[in-house]
């Protein structure tokens, strides 16, 4: 793309205003073409369609779903619109960057980033990501990133093109998302790399302060994270290209209401500490197209009762496992069983039908066919059934009779990668 044609894009999408461009062209084109220049923009778009295979009036009742809600059963969907303007460190000694990643749709709602207190983000918009990225000489090159950034743990991330699956896990659902503040990360070697940094809060709200049993906190920063990866070298065989990942984020929540007691029915916040812990691997097989992931989380919070000023611990943990096996050039199966276990109000919001548990129990398992037959288009197709193990009845209908201990999903998936 030319300048004229670089710069008249950036000035369509407000990233650049018409009057700087002016300025530029009168004199100073230089410093802005070099920034141009290395600016790259990419995303993707994805719609879906999801049926429930029981025929259930209303809206069925799907706890631990993040973007295939109930909500979006039985109809086409947009999904999620992601926008992503990037410049990336260079070779340099003191490389400079930024990222920027911007949702658009339905799923932006999710993430409830919205940086003004109070009822959370309805705007079908989002920043998912914002921030600069620095880099020095110190050793192997320590960098830092600056802004609103990813969370770092998890085997799955939000960009579902990305995931073995198109639906989340229930260890996903347990996870933060994102984190305001500054993540380190450094090199010691080719196979072992380090990430330290804190945060204003465990999770989402941008610039939003963390709170301690409904009090703000007067210092900002309380949540602090840590994370080690290791990649198995070329000298293990088979086994080289393994990786290894385990992660730490302890801090304060946002005063967020998270669900309701399974019991009183009070208003649940997020307003005190929690403790996420996660380890995973991706292990090739001696089979050439098979590899196999596994993953685990633990979450521990303190949950704020708005209603009465109480608080309690719970807890919730994870196990997932992953089987991914290329059949040809076009055709990929991606298979997950998960089991899920924790406190009861974890997954359910409100309890099941046969009445409040000591804890949640829930059995997952998800094949998905991922298809390739345009260019820079993903096309999936995906069945998956959950099962209360608890037998709470948590899956069903909006109607007593149609309470169940298992949904039957079925649903499709197309993105456009530009």
């Amino acid at each position: 793309m030319n300048t004229h044609l670089r710069t008249s894009a950036l000035i369509a999408a407000g990233i650049v205003s018409a009057g700087s461009a002016a300025f530029a062209e009168e004199g100073k084109m230089s410093s802005v073409e070099t920034a141009l220049t290395s600016t790259t923009i990419s995303g993707y778009v994805s719609t879906s369609a999801f049926f429930d295979l029981q025929g259930n009036s209303g809206t069925p009742r799907l706890p631990g779903r993040v973007f295939d809600l109930g909500s979006n059963m039985d109809k086409i969907n947009l999904d999620v619109v992601k926008l992503t303007i990037e410049k990336p460190l260079d070779e340099g000694d003191w490389s400079a960057g930024y990222k920027v990643d911007l949702l658009f749709g339905p799923d932006a709602n999710v993430f409830g980033t919205s940086s003004i207190l109070g009822a959370g983000n309805t705007s079908d918009f989002t920043i998912k990501q914002a921030y600069v990225n620095l880099q020095t000489p110190v050793g192997n090159d320590l960098t830092v990133k600056v802004g609103v950034f990813d969370t770092i743990i998890g085997y799955e991330v939000m960009e579902s093109p990305s995931n073995p699956n198109f639906s989340r896990s229930y260890a996903y659902y347990i996870e933060p998302f994102q984190h305001t503040g500054a993540l380190f990360s450094y090199a010691l070697t080719d196979w072992l790399s380090l990430n330290a940094g804190i945060a204003n809060a465990w999770d989402t709200r941008i610039n939003a302060n963390p709170y301690y049993k409904g009090e703000p906190e007067s210092l900002g920063i309380q949540t602090f994270m840590g994370s080690v990866a290791i990649t198995v070298p070329d000298s293990a065989g088979f086994l080289s290209g393994t990786s290894i990942y385990g992660g730490i984020v302890s801090g304060l929540g946002t005063q967020q209401v998270q669900g309701f007691d399974a019991v009183t029915g009070d208003a649940i916040t997020d307003g005190g500490r929690r403790n996420s812990y996660y380890a995973g691997a991706t292990i090739p097989t001696p089979l050439e197209n098979l590899s196999v992931g596994l993953a685990y989380d633990y979450r521990t919070s303190e949950a704020y009762q708005m209603a009465t000023g109480g608080s309690s611990d719970q807890w919730a943990q994870t196990l997932a496992g992953y089987l991914s096996y290329k059949l040809t050039e076009q055709l990929k199966l991606n298979l997950r069983g998960e089991w899920a276990k924790g406190t009861a109000g974890t997954w359910l919001a409100t309890p099941g039908i046969a009445g409040p548990q000591e804890s949640e129990e829930l059995l997952g398992l998800t094949t998905t066919l991922d298809i390739s037959l345009w260019a820079n288009v993903l096309t999936r197709i995906e069945f998956r059934w959950d099962n209360d193990l608890a037998n709470t009845r948590a899956f069903g209908g909006t109607g007593t009779d149609e309470a169940d201990n298992n949904a039957f999903i079925l649903g499709a998936n197309i993105v456009y990668k530009f």
